[in-house]
């Protein structure tokens, strides 16, 4: 480590650098236990990142007021210790600062969101999703918003069961519950009969479209239909009361791929890939699942999202990807 390198930056000081320098919808999630951050005396700023293998896995950008020079100390840093740098995550507006470091970029999905003051369940494109949440209504479900703290074993114990369908749960791309981050989250449950039947925890988002995140979710395996759509319905209407601007429903991989939204950087042979991955996926992610549900709210925003990788695109590196995610 040299000499004008911090190990890490406090969970309150990248907090301050997502709220002023953050323009990815889910930056919140850098504030994830178990993420590492990355910070330099001589530039302000932190890069969140996990090591896989040979490689550190950086989450979005370098937040701070010069991405750019951090991310050629970040990279310095990397080759020191003998790794290579892999970004996920990485907005349309980080695109110029990775390959002004020598960075190959592509797209590797997109995220989606709705703009809250226009957002209405009228009309007959929503007949369905109505459908779905007056089934629920009629089925006993009581939607509330919550702390934490007063429900985590409920929560604990449907995390269980919902992991034994699930396997083991993602990590890194996806929020957290509990931990020093939570007093920022906002918590969202459904009950049938005063039994915890599903959950969804929201996260702020800053930058051009601030408001929440549409980030955990989960239900019990016999709930009964439209509980995540009751759910998110209740949180939609309370987000907008508070004039709360936007609702961002996350990335989804492999999803709103287009040759237009490449960089010149782009590397053929991993377009290709992604390509391949968006119809023939499944088993490695479910996008398709994903992007139905958020379809389903009609988002008015389509953003496309980045991997960057140090030199050349990588297998290797993309593989690392997944590993940190705990999805391999």
């Amino acid at each position: 480590m040299g000499p004008n390198v911090v190990e890490t930056r406090s969970p309150s000081a990248t907090l301050e650098f997502l709220k002023e320098y953050s323009d990815n919808p889910s930056a919140f999630l850098a504030l994830n236990t178990g993420n590492r951050r990355f910070g330099c005396r001589e530039v302000p700023g932190v890069v969140v990142y996990r090591e896989s293998g040979r490689h550190l896995v950086v989450f979005g950008a370098p937040f701070g007021p010069d991405p750019a020079a951090l991310l050629r100390r970040f990279t310095d840093h990397a080759a020191a210790r003998g790794a290579r740098v892999v970004a996920i995550q990485a907005q349309a507006g980080d695109v110029d600062t990775y390959t002004g470091a020598g960075y190959t970029v592509n797209q590797v999905g997109a995220s989606y969101a709705v703009d809250l003051s226009r957002f209405t369940l009228r009309g007959s494109r929503f007949v369905r999703l109505r459908n779905k949440v007056s089934r629920a209504h009629r089925a006993g479900v009581r939607v509330t918003e919550v702390s934490f703290a007063e429900h985590a074993g409920a929560i604990a114990d449907l995390d269980r069961v919902w992991l034994r369908d699930k396997g083991k749960p993602l990590e890194f791309l996806v929020g957290q519950l509990g931990g020093p981050a939570q007093d920022h989250r906002r918590l969202f449950i459904a009950t049938i009969g005063g039994d915890l039947a599903g959950y969804i925890s929201y996260s702020p988002a800053y930058g051009a479209r601030p408001g929440w995140l549409h980030d955990l979710s989960r239900r019990r395996p016999d709930a009964p239909p439209g509980v995540m759509e009751a759910v998110n319905t209740a949180a939609l209407a309370t987000f907008a009361a508070e004039g709360a601007p936007w609702l961002h429903f996350g990335f989804t991989p492999f999803t709103g791929l287009d040759p237009a939204l490449e960089d010149p950087s782009a590397s053929r042979w991993f377009r290709w890939l992604a390509g391949q991955l968006a119809t023939r996926g499944a088993a490695v992610y479910p996008a398709a699942t994903q992007l139905a549900y958020k379809r389903k709210w009609a988002p008015h925003v389509v953003a496309p999202e980045y991997v960057a990788f140090s030199g050349r695109a990588s297998l290797s590196g993309f593989l690392q990807v997944f590993r940190a995610a705990n999805a391999l």
